[in-house]
């Protein structure tokens, strides 16, 4: 008699390990973080930064970096950033504002980034057979720095969702993180001018900060409707007329 197969020591605990590594498993970790992060803002309602200000005991420089980290985990949780650039300028005005802002913005961006690098990458990529999902992770990764310096500088992409999208494509940290830093500035600073002279709107800073805001979401929604088309598959190229054409039936009649 043949002796019984014996299953190698750990077999269970390398299947559970291999499960719980999976990619599946991985992106599961992360719907289950990223949910429990906005929970936390919901309850924790940052927006009241706005309202009751920084807490009276914390100030100066380490309450700018404080307030760096705080915004860049709130921007990883969903928090809209123009609630928070209106914060850092009502809080530590343009100058300390747009510094905690554009920092805050990075890391948050960073957060996001290795996070859906890490747990949604691998599950998400093989799924990405539509033709706009197509499109749009091409772009990313052949022109990774340019395509998102243009996803910056024109509001209208949620902060966040460019962030995930980005990490599933293959576009690399640097050109990620180097065009979020400079592309969010205009932008960023506008809301943080609009923050620090909230208390004076009819001030010629406010107005400006404004106005820019305004034309910015405009030229973004023009951009957007004039390129709409970049995605559409390419039309088929023409026969040539000189080139004869079968008759109806005749290919089938001769297959058969």
């Amino acid at each position: 008699m043949l002796d019984p197969v014996t299953r190698p020591p750990g077999s269970l605990a390398l299947r559970c390990s291999r499960a719980l590594l999976s990619p599946w498993s991985r992106l599961s970790l992360l719907a289950v973080l990223l949910a429990a992060a906005a929970t936390t803002m919901v309850l924790y309602e940052p927006q009241r930064l706005l309202s009751a200000g920084w807490p009276p005991q914390m100030s100066g420089a380490g309450a700018v970096v404080v307030f760096g980290l705080a915004y860049g985990a709130c921007t990883a949780a969903f928090v809209p950033r123009p609630i928070l650039n209106l914060a850092a300028g009502a809080l530590f005005g343009t100058q300390a504002g747009l510094a905690a802002a554009v920092a805050g913005t990075v890391l948050g961006a960073g957060i996001s980034f290795t996070l859906g690098r890490v747990l949604g990458q691998g599950a998400l990529r093989p799924l990405l057979r539509g033709r706009w999902l197509k499109a749009a992770d091409g772009q990313l990764s052949r022109h990774g720095f340019r395509s998102m310096l243009a996803i910056r500088l024109f509001p209208g992409v949620p902060f966040a969702a460019a962030n995930y999208c980005a990490a599933v494509s293959r576009m690399g940290y640097a050109p990620f993180l180097l065009a979020t830093a400079i592309g969010t500035i205009p932008n960023t600073a506008a809301y943080v001018v609009a923050g620090s002279e909230a208390a004076s709107p009819t001030s010629p800073a406010f107005l400006i900060s404004m106005g820019f805001i305004v034309v910015s979401g405009l030229a973004a929604a023009t951009v957007a409707w004039r390129k709409r088309h970049g995605l559409r598959p390419a039309p088929a190229e023409p026969t040539d007329p000189s080139e004869p054409r079968p008759l109806a039936g005749v290919g089938a009649s001769r297959e058969a």
